[in-house]
């Protein structure tokens, strides 16, 4: 069995993993703090989903999602303008690091994505494709322990 099972399968590392869980933080901090002067970040709060950090640990990519009533695509614009700012800031959490990651923001669509394929899948027309029980209910809606 190969020592690095979870790399042949496409899998971060677990360094990728423990990494992008750091400037996760240090990103969050940073930005709870308000320390952005940038007019399109002013009150507004911004959730960091996720950061992905390439094999070579050089470049991360952080999934935002503004709360609020906000132009998403708009904040994500004005975080990706000020990434050298925030490199400069998580620097001090990520000093054991011989090289900070170059930043990227990306939205965070995957709360909308499966808000769409529920209802998707709560639709009428997927339910008149589901075969339907004796008592009247839709089958498949739960296994035999009621689950």
């Amino acid at each position: 069995m190969s020592r690095f099972k979870n790399q042949a399968a496409g899998e971060p590392s677990q360094r990728q993993l423990r990494v992008g869980e750091l400037v996760r933080h240090a990103l969050a901090d940073v930005l709870s703090r308000n320390e952005v002067s940038d007019p399109d970040l002013d009150g507004v709060i911004v959730s960091i989903a996720e950061v992905r950090i390439s094999a070579d640990l050089r470049h991360a990519t952080a999934l935002v999602a503004p709360l609020g009533h906000t132009d998403p695509a708009l904040i994500a614009t004005a975080l990706n303008r000020n990434t050298r700012f925030l490199r400069g800031r998580i620097a001090p959490a990520l000093r054991q690091m011989r090289n900070i990651p170059d930043l990227k923001f990306q939205l965070d669509t995957r709360f909308d994505d499966d808000s769409r394929i529920d209802t998707l899948l709560r639709s009428s027309r997927v339910a008149r494709d589901l075969p339907v029980d004796p008592d009247g209910a839709p089958a498949g809606g739960s296994d035999e322990d009621g689950r």
